[in-house]
């Protein structure tokens, strides 16, 4: 007999040891039972048979920056089977009924690092989310001029440094919001030092932590909120460049700051990072806020959804854009969306992948209709460009 349910507090061992060996790690006795302990079993589901736990995910209640706005997101985690079983379609339900629970609980959006996409497409989750890895060596260090304020090297402090993190996440599309939890258990507990940098009026606009070890300096977070604390921070960390020979950091993915250096060769990735879906295209729709600047008066658009997964996502959904205060008014017309040449002469088609890069920002309308994955006429393809804001897609944090 098989089924899928919540974890019990007893089981919380039996998901551990299946996540070790699925991906391939170990916890001292002492980190395990650290563990053990700040696990919520209600976060966990699995898929069990005979009473024996074959796979199992976690939905992580999380918030993330969407357009300016804070927005309820589930973030799938820790997805694993034993190897007698996988390939037997387990994880699909799993994440089927994931997808029902957290439309459940009001989480618009779900975001997920895949071991495949390709995998996690069949599910309806697309690429999102990419940072960029720089390369700098000592003698290439950006020399951006002086700054107005100061620096002061600190304890990592939670309390200190969220105020400068949400201010800037808040600037992006796809970042979370973080807990005093998630800072202390996630971000704080890494080896390294904290320097803030305050502005000539003693504000707090950036922080660095980094560690440096073996001539090689780590960034882990460089934030700052303006022009002004980013020379501060960068000036400090070249004050370094006697105790490391090469230095590693993840940033945005448009951030230009090898234009602003004076030897600007240096090692820059493009990294493919997390995927994202649409968990409620309605729900989404009526949160966003959207651009109404220049619109008609009765402005409207169809938007023809595919999704296999999601039976309440799939069909039409009719938008009205002339709503107050940048919202939209979501109607869903049809259970079935319109196909063929029936979409493209009224609105427009997509799958669900597809709608989920663009309403986040990763692509645009534009972009879409190009290569094909969005299809319909010119005027609502304008239409979509004119309401949706266009943001940096970026997340600097994992699970």
């Amino acid at each position: 007999m098989s089924e899928i349910r919540r974890l019990r507090r007893e089981e919380l061992r039996d998901s551990l040891d299946l996540s070790m060996y699925a991906f391939q790690y170990e916890l001292p006795e002492e980190e395990l039972v650290e563990r053990l302990a700040t696990m919520n079993p209600e976060e966990t589901w699995g898929y069990f048979i005979d009473g024996k736990m074959a796979s199992k995910l976690t939905i992580l209640d999380l918030t993330t920056w969407v357009n300016g706005k804070k927005l309820k997101m589930g973030g799938i985690a820790g997805v694993a089977s034993w190897p007698e079983y996988r390939r037997q379609g387990m994880v699909g339900q799993l994440l089927s009924k994931a997808l029902e629970v957290m439309k459940e609980n009001g989480q618009t959006l779900s975001y997920l690092h895949p071991f495949s996409f390709a995998f996690y497409r069949k599910y309806g989750w697309e690429l999102a989310m990419t940072f960029k890895k720089i390369e700098i060596q000592t003698s290439q260090l950006p020399k951006l001029g002086a700054a107005e304020g100061r620096i002061i090297r600190t304890a990592p402090s939670a309390a200190a440094l969220n105020p400068i993190y949400d201010a800037y996440a808040a600037r992006f599309n796809g970042p979370i919001t973080r807990s005093e939890e998630w800072w202390e258990t996630r971000l704080l507990k890494k080896k390294g030092h904290m320097a803030v940098y305050l502005n000539a009026a003693g504000e707090p606009k950036g922080y660095v932590h980094y560690w440096i070890e073996n001539q090689e300096c780590k960034i882990h977070q460089l934030v700052y909120l303006d022009q002004d604390a980013k020379r501060g921070l960068w000036k400090f960390i070249g004050d370094h460049d006697s105790m490391f020979d090469k230095l590693i950091m993840q940033a945005p993915p448009d951030e230009d700051l090898a234009f602003e250096m004076d030897d600007p060769r240096i090692k820059q990735e493009l990294v493919s990072f997390f995927s994202a879906r649409i968990v409620d295209v309605e729900g989404l729709l009526g949160q966003l806020q959207l651009r109404h600047t220049g619109l008609p008066q009765e402005a409207s658009l169809r938007l023809h959804v595919t999704d296999g997964q999601a039976p309440w996502n799939h069909g039409t959904f009719e938008l009205r854009l002339n709503a107050p205060e940048g919202s939209a008014v979501v109607v869903k017309t049809a259970d079935e969306p319109a196909g063929g040449s029936g979409a493209a002469e009224d609105g427009l088609a997509c799958d669900i992948r597809t709608l989920s890069v663009l309403l986040l920002g990763a692509k645009s309308a534009g972009e879409l209709h190009r290569i094909g994955r969005l299809q319909g006429d010119e005027r609502s393809v304008e239409l979509l460009a004119v309401v949706l804001p266009r943001r940096t897609c970026y997340l600097p944090d994992f699970f």
